[in-house]
């Protein structure tokens, strides 16, 4: 059987194995240490903004994080985006608060602005303004930032960007994690660099990070013996971890290339069929890092989308469904939804394509040849 074409998989730089040989010759093992500090150091130089950066053990930590620092309680709203990975929504339940799932506009299949507006003014019919939106840059595409942030003002109600899938993208110049009032990275295996598990909570202001930092070690307030006014987590990343991620910072930007350029091969591949669109930037102000590519399977194509996963995996080619949306999902079924029904007609027909910055010419070339007997 041919080798197997993985999704997204982990690719190391070969600069990794120095910054955690220098944690174990030192014996910082513990999840605290100098590449902890530096690999918060290279992300808010790579940011290139005035932020402040928390490495933290998952991209879920500190988007429950960022909740508790907005004093998100039980009974709140928060709005979600629907068309998301869970951990994007579960965060809101661990705190005993409720989201509100926001569906998505056809540009960037992001947070519609129009429906995260109806979706604020049901919270303020409820007597509940909502306590923070979550918005997602969906599989490396920057959100709808300038409209998502105006209403933000107008509301007086703060974003955490969920930049999960998008360190590397920007949005007018500008680099994702940076628009929102705290924004969110993930370092998960799977991601554009890793850490192995790992994630880092952007913060604007200097106090939030020393509040981060305290929630995220236990809350151990400043006492000889041990001594808890709150509750805190075990959320901070370890310095082995953070050496890794300080060796895979050193070739984001070739990561980046990497991806872009799949994305460029898919789109050569599908130019000349019109049963298969990819999903692209609306426009010349949207950079995404193509951390996915996909695709959307019209009737036009002649297949399904079921159907082409199953071609893909009869040649050990791995393909997913794009994220079932979270209004859709049997534990969050009784949570309200604003908007149209686009993001189920994505999942009806959108597929994940192998997507790895480390696919050879001959990984595309196998990737290449499925597509040929369908489209021949």
């Amino acid at each position: 059987m041919n080798k197997k074409i993985w999704l997204s998989n982990p690719h190391m730089g070969g600069g990794e194995m120095k910054y955690i040989e220098q944690a174990f010759a030192e014996n910082w093992i513990a999840p605290l240490g100098p590449n902890v500090n530096g690999l918060e150091h290279d992300i808010q130089k790579f940011l290139e903004e005035d932020i402040h950066v928390a490495a933290l053990s998952s991209g879920t930590a500190a988007i429950h994080l960022a909740l508790v620092l907005l004093d998100v309680e039980a009974g709140d709203y928060v709005i979600c985006q629907s068309l998301t990975f869970s951990a994007s929504a579960n965060p809101i339940v661990y705190l005993g608060a409720h989201p509100i799932f926001v569906d998505s506009e056809q540009d960037t299949w992001n947070l519609c602005p129009n429906a995260v507006e109806d979706a604020i003014k049901f919270g303020i019919s409820k007597g509940k303004k909502p306590k923070a939106i979550i918005a997602v840059s969906l599989y490396g595409m920057p959100y709808k930032a300038d409209e998502i942030n105006e209403l933000s003002k107008r509301y007086d109600i703060p974003v955490i960007e969920d930049s999960a899938e998008a360190l590397g993208s920007t949005y007018k110049g500008q680099k994702c994690g940076t628009f929102g009032d705290l924004g969110v990275l993930s370092f998960n295996g799977n991601k554009i660099i890793t850490t192995s598990g790992g994630g880092a909570l952007i913060l604007k202001h200097k106090e939030f990070k020393k509040k981060a930092v305290f929630l995220s070690t236990q809350a151990k307030d400043d006492a000889p013996h041990y001594e808890h006014t709150k509750i805190g987590y075990n959320y901070r990343m370890s310095n082995i971890c953070a050496g890794i991620g300080r060796g895979q910072m050193e070739v984001l930007l070739e990561r980046v290339n990497q991806r872009r350029a799949n994305h460029q091969f898919y789109k050569e591949l599908f130019q000349d069929h019109l049963g298969f669109t990819l999903h692209e930037e609306p426009n010349s102000g949207y950079y995404s890092n193509h951390w996915l590519s996909i695709v959307r399977l019209h009737p036009k194509a002649g297949i399904t989308k079921s159907q082409l996963i199953q071609k893909f995996a009869k040649e050990n080619i791995e393909s997913r469904p794009i994220w079932k949306p979270m209004h859709l999902q049997p534990v969050f079924k009784t949570a309200p939804h604003f908007g149209s029904n686009l993001s189920e007609k994505l999942f009806n027909n959108g597929l994940c394509l192998p997507s790895g910055s480390n696919l050879t010419d001959d990984d595309r070339e196998r990737i290449k040849l499925v597509f040929d007997e369908i489209i021949q």
